[in-house]
Protein backbone atom coordinates (compact mmCIF):
# COMPACT_ATOMS: atom_id res chain seq x y z
CA UNK A 1 0.00 0.00 0.00
CA UNK A 2 1.56 3.42 -1.11
CA UNK A 3 0.82 6.44 1.15
CA UNK A 4 -2.10 7.62 -1.37
CA UNK A 5 -4.25 4.76 -0.78
CA UNK A 6 -5.74 4.67 2.61
CA UNK A 7 -7.08 0.95 4.58
CA UNK A 8 -10.70 0.33 3.63
CA UNK A 9 -12.77 0.36 7.14
CA UNK A 10 -14.04 -2.98 8.14
CA UNK A 11 -17.72 -3.38 9.31
CA UNK A 12 -17.70 -3.91 12.97
CA UNK A 13 -20.30 -6.94 12.41
CA UNK A 14 -18.81 -8.58 9.34
CA UNK A 15 -17.68 -11.87 10.02
CA UNK A 16 -14.59 -13.03 7.79
CA UNK A 17 -15.48 -15.65 6.00
CA UNK A 18 -17.61 -15.09 2.53
CA UNK A 19 -19.35 -17.31 0.18
CA UNK A 20 -20.26 -16.57 -3.49
CA UNK A 21 -19.09 -13.30 -2.75
CA UNK A 22 -21.89 -12.98 0.49
CA UNK A 23 -20.37 -11.92 3.85
CA UNK A 24 -22.43 -13.06 6.67
CA UNK A 25 -23.34 -10.58 9.80
CA UNK A 26 -23.13 -11.15 13.35
CA UNK A 27 -26.32 -9.54 14.33
CA UNK A 28 -27.62 -10.13 17.78
CA UNK A 29 -30.47 -12.07 18.20
CA UNK A 30 -33.30 -9.97 19.48
CA UNK A 31 -33.84 -9.54 23.23
CA UNK A 32 -37.88 -11.61 23.02
CA UNK A 33 -36.47 -14.48 21.32
CA UNK A 34 -33.27 -15.24 23.64
CA UNK A 35 -35.53 -14.77 26.65
CA UNK A 36 -38.07 -16.99 24.92
CA UNK A 37 -35.53 -19.07 24.45
CA UNK A 38 -34.64 -19.78 28.02
CA UNK A 39 -37.79 -19.73 28.69
CA UNK A 40 -38.50 -22.59 26.72
CA UNK A 41 -35.53 -24.06 28.82
CA UNK A 42 -36.91 -23.53 32.25
CA UNK A 43 -40.65 -24.97 31.17
CA UNK A 44 -38.97 -28.14 29.81
CA UNK A 45 -36.65 -28.44 33.10
CA UNK A 46 -39.92 -28.41 35.05
CA UNK A 47 -42.05 -30.52 32.80
CA UNK A 48 -39.38 -33.19 33.66
CA UNK A 49 -39.33 -32.61 37.07
CA UNK A 50 -43.29 -32.33 37.26
CA UNK A 51 -43.61 -35.64 34.82
CA UNK A 52 -40.85 -37.71 35.25
CA UNK A 53 -39.46 -37.14 38.87
CA UNK A 54 -42.39 -36.56 40.85
CA UNK A 55 -44.51 -38.35 38.50
CA UNK A 56 -47.75 -35.41 39.51
CA UNK A 57 -49.02 -35.76 36.07
CA UNK A 58 -50.23 -38.69 33.52
CA UNK A 59 -47.93 -39.01 30.31
CA UNK A 60 -49.33 -39.27 27.05
CA UNK A 61 -49.56 -43.10 27.38
CA UNK A 62 -51.67 -42.57 30.14
CA UNK A 63 -54.16 -40.41 29.16
CA UNK A 64 -54.73 -42.44 26.09
CA UNK A 65 -55.21 -45.72 27.83
CA UNK A 66 -58.00 -43.43 30.34
CA UNK A 67 -59.38 -42.10 26.78
CA UNK A 68 -59.60 -45.48 25.23
CA UNK A 69 -60.87 -46.84 28.56
CA UNK A 70 -63.62 -44.42 28.44
CA UNK A 71 -64.43 -44.69 24.50
CA UNK A 72 -65.30 -48.34 24.87
CA UNK A 73 -67.44 -48.17 27.93
CA UNK A 74 -69.64 -45.68 25.68
CA UNK A 75 -69.19 -47.99 22.56
CA UNK A 76 -70.28 -51.19 24.95
CA UNK A 77 -73.37 -49.06 26.26
CA UNK A 78 -74.22 -48.25 22.69
CA UNK A 79 -74.49 -51.27 21.17
CA UNK A 80 -76.16 -53.00 24.63
CA UNK A 81 -78.68 -50.69 24.39
CA UNK A 82 -79.02 -51.73 20.39
CA UNK A 83 -79.19 -55.08 21.43
CA UNK A 84 -82.35 -54.71 24.23
CA UNK A 85 -83.96 -53.31 21.48
CA UNK A 86 -84.00 -55.54 18.59
CA UNK A 87 -87.31 -57.37 19.54
CA UNK A 88 -88.97 -53.82 19.04
CA UNK A 89 -87.46 -52.18 16.34
CA UNK A 90 -89.29 -52.05 12.68
CA UNK A 91 -87.70 -51.59 9.15
CA UNK A 92 -87.39 -47.95 8.55
CA UNK A 93 -89.21 -46.11 5.42
CA UNK A 94 -86.97 -43.19 5.18
CA UNK A 95 -85.47 -43.18 1.24
CA UNK A 96 -81.84 -41.84 2.59
CA UNK A 97 -82.31 -44.71 5.10
CA UNK A 98 -82.84 -47.60 2.44
CA UNK A 99 -80.49 -45.75 -0.39
CA UNK A 100 -77.87 -46.20 2.52
CA UNK A 101 -79.11 -49.55 3.09
CA UNK A 102 -79.04 -50.65 -0.61
CA UNK A 103 -74.95 -49.21 -1.11
CA UNK A 104 -74.72 -51.43 2.02
CA UNK A 105 -76.50 -54.59 0.59
CA UNK A 106 -74.73 -54.21 -2.63
CA UNK A 107 -71.19 -54.16 -1.19
CA UNK A 108 -70.75 -56.68 1.47
CA UNK A 109 -74.50 -58.65 0.95
CA UNK A 110 -74.90 -59.24 -2.98
CA UNK A 111 -71.91 -61.53 -3.08
CA UNK A 112 -73.93 -64.34 -1.29
CA UNK A 113 -77.17 -63.18 -2.22
CA UNK A 114 -76.96 -61.53 -5.55
CA UNK A 115 -77.90 -58.11 -5.70
CA UNK A 116 -81.66 -58.44 -6.42
CA UNK A 117 -81.75 -60.50 -2.90
CA UNK A 118 -82.35 -63.79 -5.20
CA UNK A 119 -79.71 -66.10 -3.18
CA UNK A 120 -76.35 -67.34 -4.15
CA UNK A 121 -74.65 -69.17 -1.68
CA UNK A 122 -76.84 -67.03 0.54
CA UNK A 123 -80.43 -67.66 0.43
CA UNK A 124 -83.13 -66.24 -1.20
CA UNK A 125 -84.40 -62.97 0.78
CA UNK A 126 -87.05 -62.64 -1.95
CA UNK A 127 -89.15 -65.39 -1.20
CA UNK A 128 -92.18 -66.37 1.48
CA UNK A 129 -88.86 -68.29 3.46
CA UNK A 130 -86.60 -67.79 6.26
CA UNK A 131 -84.49 -69.46 7.75
CA UNK A 132 -84.12 -67.57 11.30
CA UNK A 133 -86.95 -66.03 11.70
CA UNK A 134 -89.67 -63.97 9.50
CA UNK A 135 -89.80 -61.39 12.06
CA UNK A 136 -87.77 -57.99 11.43
CA UNK A 137 -86.20 -58.92 14.69
CA UNK A 138 -84.93 -62.03 13.72
CA UNK A 139 -83.41 -60.42 10.51
CA UNK A 140 -81.22 -57.90 12.72
CA UNK A 141 -80.52 -60.64 14.83
CA UNK A 142 -79.22 -62.52 12.50
CA UNK A 143 -77.07 -59.98 10.61
CA UNK A 144 -75.88 -58.40 13.77
CA UNK A 145 -75.26 -62.09 15.41
CA UNK A 146 -74.52 -63.88 12.45
CA UNK A 147 -74.70 -67.60 12.14
CA UNK A 148 -71.56 -69.01 11.46
CA UNK A 149 -72.92 -72.73 10.64
CA UNK A 150 -74.28 -71.63 7.57
CA UNK A 151 -71.14 -68.46 6.60
CA UNK A 152 -72.81 -65.61 7.89
CA UNK A 153 -70.25 -63.47 9.58
CA UNK A 154 -72.12 -61.44 12.86
CA UNK A 155 -71.48 -57.77 11.68
CA UNK A 156 -71.28 -57.05 15.20
CA UNK A 157 -67.72 -58.57 14.84
CA UNK A 158 -66.79 -56.92 11.42
CA UNK A 159 -67.31 -53.47 12.70
CA UNK A 160 -70.32 -52.14 11.65
CA UNK A 161 -72.78 -49.82 13.29
CA UNK A 162 -76.60 -50.45 14.28
CA UNK A 163 -77.44 -48.00 11.91
CA UNK A 164 -75.93 -49.34 9.10
CA UNK A 165 -76.94 -53.04 10.30
CA UNK A 166 -80.53 -51.32 10.78
CA UNK A 167 -80.69 -49.57 7.10
CA UNK A 168 -79.44 -52.88 4.92
CA UNK A 169 -81.99 -54.99 7.09
CA UNK A 170 -84.72 -52.06 6.06
CA UNK A 171 -83.55 -52.50 2.55
CA UNK A 172 -83.77 -56.07 2.71
CA UNK A 173 -87.43 -55.76 3.14
CA UNK A 174 -88.13 -54.25 0.40
CA UNK A 175 -86.52 -57.16 -1.49
CA UNK A 176 -89.70 -59.64 0.26
CA UNK A 177 -92.59 -60.24 -2.63
CA UNK A 178 -90.17 -59.13 -5.32
CA UNK A 179 -89.35 -61.95 -8.03
CA UNK A 180 -85.91 -61.98 -9.44
CA UNK A 181 -85.33 -64.78 -12.33
CA UNK A 182 -84.15 -68.10 -11.61
CA UNK A 183 -84.06 -67.26 -7.49
CA UNK A 184 -82.64 -70.06 -5.69
CA UNK A 185 -85.28 -72.44 -4.14
CA UNK A 186 -86.33 -72.08 -0.06
CA UNK A 187 -84.14 -74.02 2.04
CA UNK A 188 -84.92 -76.93 3.98
CA UNK A 189 -85.69 -75.42 7.43
CA UNK A 190 -88.39 -72.40 6.78
CA UNK A 191 -90.96 -70.02 8.21
CA UNK A 192 -93.19 -68.90 6.25
CA UNK A 193 -93.87 -65.05 6.23
CA UNK A 194 -97.00 -63.42 5.68
CA UNK A 195 -96.78 -61.13 2.52
CA UNK A 196 -98.93 -58.33 4.12
CA UNK A 197 -97.27 -58.44 6.92
CA UNK A 198 -94.91 -55.94 6.15
CA UNK A 199 -96.59 -53.28 3.63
Amino acid sequence: MNDHETPEKKDPLLLDHEADGIKELDNDLPRWWVWLFWLCIVQAFGYMLYYHVFNQGRLQAAEYTEESRLGDALKSGALQKFESALVSLQPSKDPAILAKGQQTFTTYCAPCHRADGGGLVGPNLTDDFWIHGDKFADNLKTIWNGAEDKGMLAWKKQGFKPDDVMAVASYIYTLRGTKPPNPKPPENTVQEVKPNEFE
